[in-house]
């Protein structure tokens, strides 16, 4: 990669705090070891080492979007302070392409004494924006905020949700290069996210962004790729799914602690893509979507984990009512039917899918506890069972679907996943017509009347 290809460049960053027991500590550390030096003797170390960030390097190309995941505590907000200047790393070197803009936590850079008015003015000149640029994009500012006359008040009147809207206006209008954001947009509302989530897609048209989230959902919608850090080292880095998918299974890991262990199941070749084709029914619904879907079985190839107390046999689509076996239009009764075998007893029985689009976001899904709840059910070693789901298949717009299917034992709050497979079964959907939304339904009448001429 070229240099000039690059936004963002982190060499071998690092960045170390003194952890002091006691404030007197404090006093030692700065004026024993400077006497012991000047009479020629080891200075002595009165503070312990906390590396929040130690060791990290990657490179962000021009254009690209990246995700930082890990727990609290990892260094995602370290790293990003450290990028965006805010914060000197203690080893290591940074380098940054064009003008950056941050929102790394709720208040950044704001000064509570000081009114929203007077805060933009401060932060858009911080952010390289002088007086002229920012009074004539004032009222864009203040409109995107939306924060009626309180831009006149105090900052420190403010809710958290009123100082995150007044802090992304004004990295929405200074003409960034790099966005940076770091958790910030969780407190908001509803109407301004996606308010934000909508400037941030146009962004990513022509700029370079960097996202901090827990939402591993939110990770694989918005980013290309990802990075993963624990204990301020980068774990992992790569496809934003295989990121996400990996730090899921750790996740669960976490909360098992040694009561399951979960073995990591290994990717195997990809199932191909069917050419694109038009498929018309014989009996068309009032409503001619002209659409195909085609099912592959991707179990042995499927990703995922396991603890061996119960695994997957068999995941399959079936369609209800009439029609070609194995095609299916989208609006017609179909049956899907999880197939395990239980290794162990297991008390309380979970079988469920989920069916996720190409940026891993749920569509929709569904599990066996509404039933056992009512019914409990418990199976020995060595039985084989079925979990069965009867639906209306959702229009789905054009390209693959992954069905995620699980094994589990337990309850909502409790349980522990004994086999977990991201992609048992691949949906190829093919339409000539556009389809609206992330899942379509079946409308039997759609027209246009004229009531009065």
């Amino acid at each position: 990669m070229s240099s000039d290809e690059i936004a963002i460049k982190v060499s071998n960053l690092s960045k170390c705090y003194q952890i002091y027991d006691r404030p007197q500590d404090r006093l030692k550390q700065s004026i024993y070891t400077r006497v012991k030096r000047f009479m020629g003797r080891a200075p002595g170390q009165y503070f312990r080492e906390f590396w929040a960030v130690k060791g990290v390097s990657f490179e962000i190309r021009k254009g690209e979007s990246v995700g930082i995941i890990g727990r609290n505590g990892s260094g995602k907000s370290t790293l990003l302070q450290m990028i965006c200047g805010t914060l000197n790393p203690t080893a290591g070197v940074i380098q940054t392409k064009g003008r950056i803009a941050a929102l790394l936590e709720l208040g950044s850079g704001f000064n509570p004494e000081f009114t929203g008015r007077e805060n933009v003015f401060m932060n858009a000149a911080l952010l390289g924006l002088n007086k002229e640029k920012t009074e004539s994009r004032f009222e864009d500012i203040a409109a995107f905020a939306d924060i009626g006359d309180f831009i006149e008040q105090p900052v420190k009147t403010y809710s958290s949700g009123m100082m995150v809207r007044l802090a992304f206006s004004v990295i929405a209008h200074v003409d960034a290069d790099i966005l940076v954001i770091d958790e910030a947009l969780a407190v908001g509302d509803a109407i301004f996210t996606q308010k934000c989530m909508r400037f941030i897609r146009e962004f990513q048209r022509k700029g370079t962004l960097l996202f901090v989230s827990h939402d591993s959902g939110a990770i694989q919608n918005l980013c290309h790729n990802a990075i993963w850090l624990a204990q301020g080292k980068s774990r992992m880095m790569g496809s934003s799914k295989d990121v996400s998918e990996a730090y899921l299974q750790y996740g669960l890991q976490e909360i098992y602690g040694e009561e399951a262990k979960l073995v990591s199941i290994e990717e195997g070749r990809a199932v191909n893509c069917i050419e694109e084709e038009t498929f018309q029914s014989d009996a068309p619904p009032t409503v001619d979507y002209e659409s195909m879907a085609m099912v592959n079985d991707n179990l042995a190839q499927a990703k995922g984990w396991k603890t061996g107390g119960a695994n997957i046999i068999s995941v399959k689509l079936q369609r209800l009512t009439p029609g070609v076996e194995g095609v299916f239009e989208g609006g017609e009764m179909v049956r899907m039917t999880v197939r395990a075998q239980a290794h162990e007893p297991l008390k309380n029985p979970i079988l469920g899918f989920l069916i996720r689009d190409r940026l891993g976001q749920d569509l929709f899904g569904e599990n066996t506890l509404a039933f056992t709840e009512l019914n409990p059910i418990s199976v020995k070693a060595g039985v084989t069972f079925d979990g069965l789901f009867e639906f209306r298949l959702p229009m789905l717009p054009n390209g693959q679907y992954a069905v995620m299917a699980s094994v589990a034992d337990g309850n909502y709050q409790v349980n522990i996943q004994h086999h977990w497979l991201h992609d048992a079964l691949i949906i190829n959907i093919s339409s000539s017509k556009i389809r609206y939304g992330l899942v379509g339904i079946l409308f039997e009448r759609a027209e246009l009347k004229v009531v009065h001429e």
